[in-house]
């Protein structure tokens, strides 16, 4: 099997590196990849948003299955010309990527759905968004109602702060604030059957104590200790069968991963977020631990065959991954900055680059998060030991990242 998989951060590397590893995949490509993904994958020029010229590069290489790694290029509608072209593809069509690609779509499928989820308001003014602030009072969720790479949403208890973010959007939702640990499912979907993925917990803060701006993810681990045994079965349940269900019955059968965002309230699982693909850094730890081969995995959901498809199995044990970011992420990422320690054996632990490149022989930073490093062990605090061990030797200038992943009581 001829593999193509779209996108250039860690979770790329990561989708590559497994893929890598599958007895029944001949080769692995990736556009445009970065610095890290070459070592496991043939690297290729490409707009990933370009619908036209990603299909063009999945003919010219007689790709078997296309895998599409980020949001922007499904919700611009490369799925759509991919399968178009008689190719095999993994990712939602660009009117079921709308579950991320806008915010008030995703709450008005949970609504039809009957998914839990907070109660919400999709504001266009600022009058709106004060009553709506007003209505469900601090601490203040407000969320841009288009894409924003992860970093579109403030938590906060400042009023001001709530409205001014508001303010910066066209369209935003505003949500009552949702309390009890987060975690992250992902579905896997081929239209009409799903199935689910190992939980994983991301921490989206910039620094520790889950301080300081959203990002795109600083860290994540799986298993999940705390969380209940049967938390996948249940949000299979009551989340992701009505979802694709109510996706179906609107003609727009949803093919790819769902990515269900959670917070655990007292009141059970309840939807912080849908992404129409896999999460990162989660798919770093998530496929650490998956131990059925990738490939077939995939091409059955691209398909419509995974309800044929065997029980899914993991390897014992936990993965953590610490992220490496660049000196002033997430606001202005500085870039260029030499990366050392790439080439030290690590011990039960290995690194996955998100945004880097090369710079004659050696390896600088090219986006704002720089490495995700992976940790594996017996357990999650072994897990984490192997990862921070790992980080400790890993050297940037400026480079910045959290202490405390996973360092909750697990």
């Amino acid at each position: 099997m001829r593999v193509l998989v779209i996108g250039s951060g860690g979770r790329e590397h990561a989708l590559c590196r497994s893929l890598a590893a599958d007895s029944q995949v001949t080769e692995v490509h990736c556009a445009p990849g970065n610095a890290g993904v070459a070592q496991v994958a043939t690297l290729h020029a490409v707009t990933p948003t370009d619908p036209a010229a990603v299909t063009e590069l999945a003919r010219g290489l007689g790709a078997d299955l296309v895998v599409i790694g980020p949001e922007a290029p499904l919700v611009a509608g490369v799925a759509d010309a991919v399968r178009e072209a008689g190719i095999a593809c993994f990712g939602p069509s660009r009117q079921a990527a709308r579950v991320e690609g806008s915010k008030a779509f995703a709450k008005e499928i949970m609504a039809a759905a009957g998914v839990p989820t907070a109660r919400s308001r999709t504001c266009v003014t600022p009058e709106e968004a004060a009553a709506a602030l007003d209505e469900f009072g601090a601490p203040y969720v407000v969320k841009d109602d288009g894409l924003a790479a992860g970093k579109g949403v403030v938590v906060t208890g400042d009023r001001d702060e709530a409205l001014r973010h508001a303010a910066a959007c066209e369209r935003v939702v505003i949500e009552e604030f949702l309390d009890g640990p987060e975690a992250s499912l992902f579905a896997l979907c081929d239209g009409t059957t799903a199935v689910p993925l190992q939980p994983a917990q991301d921490h989206k803060r910039a620094y520790d104590g889950d301080l300081g701006p959203n990002t795109g993810g600083m860290g994540a681990y799986t298993p999940l200790p705390w969380a209940p045994d049967d938390l996948a079965d249940q949000v299979m349940v009551e989340t992701v069968i009505p979802t694709i269900t109510e996706l179906a019955r609107r003609g727009t059968p949803y093919t790819g991963v769902l990515y269900v965002g959670l917070a655990l309230t007292a009141k059970g699982p309840k939807v912080i977020e849908f992404n129409a693909r896999f999460g990162d850094p989660e798919t770093q730890v998530v496929l650490d631990r998956l131990q059925t081969p990738l490939a077939g995995l995939l091409l059955a959901c691209a398909n419509g065959t995974l309800g044929e498809f065997g029980p899914i199995s993991y390897r014992d044990g936990a993965a953590v991954t610490v992220v490496i970011a660049a000196e002033n992420y997430p606001d202005d990422p500085v870039k260029g900055d030499v990366i050392e320690g790439l080439s030290d054996p690590f011990e039960d632990a290995y690194v996955l680059h998100s945004g880097t490149a090369r710079d004659g022989d050696r390896i600088v930073s090219n986006g704002g998060r720089v490495l995700s490093v992976v940790g594996t062990g017996p357990d999650v605090p072994a897990a984490r030991a192997a990862a921070y061990e790992a980080v400790g030797r890993i050297r940037m200038r400026g480079s910045h990242h959290r202490t405390d992943i996973a360092g909750r009581d697990v």
